[in-house]
């Protein structure tokens, strides 16, 4: 979870995230968007895979960026569970309720 918030951390991978959300782009459209260089723009794109974030492809000699997005939600839930301990509670107590009703309805 440490790695995606440090990758998060940066503007430039959270709008990089943002121009994933929809489509998938190449490394080259990607730094089109941008007035920084093509390194630099890799050097992102590399953290963002390292926390899971995005995947990549290569495609001839192209490589092609798509977000994660189970991984940025699995990591912000369980931030949320971590910084937020009144809701441990409340899914503890959703999770007895839950068994409950399970066995009410079993024949």
């Amino acid at each position: 979870m440490e790695r995606v918030f440090e990758a998060l951390s940066s503007t430039i991978r959270r709008r990089i995230l943002a121009y994933l959300s929809d489509v998938d782009l190449t490394a080259g459209e990607i730094a089109s968007r941008f007035d920084m260089s093509q390194p630099s723009i890799s050097k992102h794109l590399t953290i963002l895979e390292n926390a899971g974030l995005v995947w990549r492809r290569r495609e001839g000699q192209f490589i092609r960026y798509g977000l994660r997005s189970d991984t940025l939600s699995s990591a912000l839930g369980g931030f949320l569970r971590e910084v937020c301990p009144p809701s441990r509670a409340l899914k503890k107590e959703s999770r007895r309720l839950a068994s409950e009703k399970g066995s009410d309805t079993m024949p």
